[in-house]
C-alpha cells in the first residue's frame, strides 16, 4: 500500500495505551478491520513506568513497558494493524485519519502529566520520581515524601501518601493552596502533612534515585518526590471536531458520530491503567454494536 492509498477500516484508535490496546482486541476478535495508530512513541504512560504492582494477573508486579508489549502482541497476534506514527490530520465528519479511512473510530489518545521541567525530573522518573500515588505510594511505606503542587489534585495525592509514608511536605509556590476549602481543611488539620509556603522547587537531587530536593528556601532531604500540578489531555487535534469539556477533556457520549471514546483523554478522575482498559473494553463494544446496527 502506497502513502496515497486510502485505506479503509472497520475501526481505527488512535492511540496505543492500554485503553487503546485493550480496544484492539475487543474490535479485532469481533472481526472488524481494525489498525491502531500508535504514534511515534507508542505505549502510553507505562511506558515510563517502572513496577506495575496493581494490575491484576501479576502477583509479583510488571514493568509497566513489560505490559505494554505484551498488550500491544495479543492486540497483534488478534489482527491488529499498526502503524507507529503521530496523527497528522483527523477529519471527524467523514471518519478519515491522514490516509486512512473508517467506519468507527476510537480516541484513545490518553492524557499527560505535567511536570515540572526540571533538570534531574525525568532521569529519576520511576526512582523516586512520580505523578501518581494511587499507582506508587506503596513504594514509600515509611519513607520521606515531597509533593508539589496547590490544587486538589495535590491535596488528594498528598492524603493517599499520608497512608504510607513516615512524613510529608507540600512544596507549594504560592501563600495559599488552590483546592476546595473542603481539602485543604483535610490537609491544614493532618498532623502528619507540613506545607512550605512561597517554595519553589529548583531541582530533583540524586543519581539512581531521589535524595532530596533543592528548592528556593533551600535543600530538603527526601525518597521521593509527587508531581501534582495537573494533566494534559491529548485532544489538540480534535479541536472543532469533537465535544470537549471546559478542561479539554473528551466528552464521552459523542457515538452518534461514530466516535467513541476510551481512557484517560476523557478520564480526569481515576487515571489508571485497569479502568482505561476497561474504558477499552467499552468502547470497543459500543463501536461493534455502532457498526452492526448501521450495516
Amino acid at each position: 500500500m502506497t502513502m496515497n492509498d486510502k485505506a479503509i477500516y472497520d475501526v481505527i484508535i488512535i492511540g496505543s495505551g492500554p485503553a487503546g490496546l485493550t480496544a484492539g482486541i475487543y474490535t479485532a476478535r469481533a472481526n472488524l478491520k481494525t489498525l491502531c495508530i500508535a504514534g511515534n512513541v507508542w505505549g502510553g504512560q507505562l511506558m515510563q513506568t517502572t513496577l506495575v504492582e496493581n494490575y491484576p494477573g501479576f502477583p509479583d508486579g510488571i514493568q509497566g513497558p513489560d505490559l505494554m508489549q505484551a498488550m500491544r502482541k495479543q492486540a497483534e497476534k488478534m489482527g491488529v494493524e499498526f502503524v507507529d506514527k503521530n496523527v497528522e490530520k483527523v477529519n471527524i465528519s467523514n471518519l478519515t485519519v491522514d490516509q486512512y479511512s473508517a467506519r468507527a473510530i476510537i480516541v484513545a489518545t490518553g492524557a499527560e502529566f505535567k511536570w515540572l521541567g526540571l533538570p534531574n525530573e525525568q532521569k529519576l522518573i520511576g526512582r523516586g520520581v512520580s505523578a501518581c500515588a494511587t499507582c506508587d505510594a506503596a513504594f514509600f511505606k515509611d519513607k520521606k515524601v515531597v509533593v508539589v503542587g496547590g490544587g486538589d489534585a495535590a491535596m488528594e495525592e498528598a492524603l493517599y501518601l499520608t497512608k504510607f509514608a513516615s512524613s510529608l511536605l507540600i512544596v507549594h509556590r504560592r501563600d495559599q493552596f488552590r483546592a476546595s476549602k473542603v481539602m485543604q481543611d483535610k490537609i491544614l488539620t493532618n498532623p502528619k502533612i507540613k506545607i512550605m509556603w512561597n517554595t519553589e522547587v529548583k531541582d530533583v537531587l540524586g543519581e539512581s534515585k531521589v535524595e532530596g530536593v533543592m528548592t528556593t528556601n533551600g535543600k530538603i532531604d527526601c525518597d521521593g518526590v509527587f508531581v501534582a500540578i495537573g494533566h494534559t489531555p491529548a485532544t489538540k487535534i480534535f479541536e472543532g471536531q469533537i465535544e470537549l469539556d471546559a478542561r479539554g477533556y473528551a466528552k464521552k457520549e459523542q457515538e452518534a458520530k461514530g466516535i467513541f471514546i476510551a481512557g484517560d483523554v476523557h478520564d480526569h478522575k481515576y487515571r489508571q491503567a485497569i479502568t482505561a482498559a476497561g474504558y477499552g473494553c467499552e468502547a470497543a463494544l459500543d463501536a461493534e454494536r455502532f457498526l452492526s446496527d448501521n450495516t
